[in-house]
């Protein structure tokens, strides 16, 4: 009898919403684990580290790591599934580059505990608690994985083989992705698999109604306009990320008449995507007087994270251009 496949999914700093992309492939599930053997997935099932630090080295055909590596137990995990792997796969957006979560990059450590301990308007913090490294219940002590300086995408810790993309991956996504990687038929090492070569505009029901050159006067905020549902987002002043972002998703926000935000990340042959993202932006606002330039520019009230929403830790910048000691 041939041995199946090993496979395991690990989940860092993230929301979580990779794994729920997990359980999105409803009855398909039933067929990758009919194929599979999961042998670490300790969201789903009662694992425990030492499991796999009991497995030999190279015994795990491959790996799903979600989330980026935010504390030393991240880094630990994701050095220890790598020696166990034969391939690696970032598995979504955070692990991919950094995510949501990343854009914390641009504040240090206490920066970030004050903000979410002490600061936060809707908090009921009157005692002024945060987060200690250890604390003794009942005779035993508890211990927290000490903060990194900064979230780190995994391919800055761990070598890794191929990209999954979204904030979440769609079922689509993650099932094609499944068949490559149990087919063999894998592209070259570092590709993004499960998704498109081509822009989302590919792919966006809208893209007929989109001019061969658009050029826009004002910017609007998703929640300021009921968009057209036949016509281009962009040409009606929502601000669209499709043009730079990579297809595959099949322009789910945009039926539901929102703008993508780029959860899918480069295409290839982009270095930095917030960049891309911004350039983008700059080669479509049809003002010459500077005044008027500056108060479009002013509708965008976070540059960053509208334009390295998902890619800041991965990107150039890295985080915060004042340094980020913790």
């Amino acid at each position: 009898m041939t041995e199946k496949p090993k496979i395991a999914m690990y989940w860092c700093a993230s929301c979580g919403g990779c794994e729920e992309a997990v359980v999105d492939l409803a009855e398909k599930i039933l067929d990758v684990v009919g194929l599979v053997d999961i042998v670490f997935w300790p969201v789903a099932m009662d694992f425990k580290t030492e499991d796999v630090e009991k497995l030999p080295d190279g015994s795990i055909t491959a790996s799903l790591i979600n989330g980026g590596v935010r504390v030393t137990e991240h880094k630990y995990m994701v050095e220890m599934l790598r020696r166990k792997s034969k391939i690696v796969i970032a598995y979504g957006a955070c692990s991919s580059w950094g995510g949501v979560p990343a854009l914390g990059n641009l504040y240090n450590t206490k920066e970030l505990i004050s903000r979410a301990y002490n600061e936060v308007s809707s908090l009921n913090n009157p005692e002024g608690a945060s987060p200690q490294p250890s604390m003794d219940v009942d005779g035993t002590t508890l211990e927290l994985p000490p903060l990194l300086p900064r979230l780190l995408p995994i391919d800055q810790v761990i070598d890794v083989d191929y990209y999954i993309p979204g904030c979440p991956p769609t079922a689509d996504v993650t099932w094609n992705a499944l068949k490559a990687l149990l087919s063999g038929e894998l592209p070259p090492k570092g590709s993004v698999i499960g998704a498109s070569d081509k822009a989302l505009c590919d792919q966006c029901p809208l893209n007929e109604s989109k001019p061969d050159k658009v050029l826009i006067k004002d910017l609007k905020r998703p929640h300021q306009v009921i968009p057209d549902p036949a016509k281009c987002l962009l040409t009606q002043g929502l601000l669209c990320l499709g043009p730079a972002t990579r297809g595959g998703c099949e322009a789910l926000c945009v039926k539901a008449r929102m703008p993508c935000t780029g959860c899918f990340g480069p295409l290839d042959r982009v270095t930095d995507y917030g960049a891309k993202a911004a350039s983008f932006m700059a080669s479509i606002i049809d003002l010459q007087d500077p005044e008027a330039l500056e108060e479009v520019v002013d509708k965008l009230p976070d540059p960053v994270g509208t334009f390295y929403r998902y890619t800041l830790a991965a990107s150039s910048l890295g985080g915060s251009v004042r340094g980020n000691k913790s």
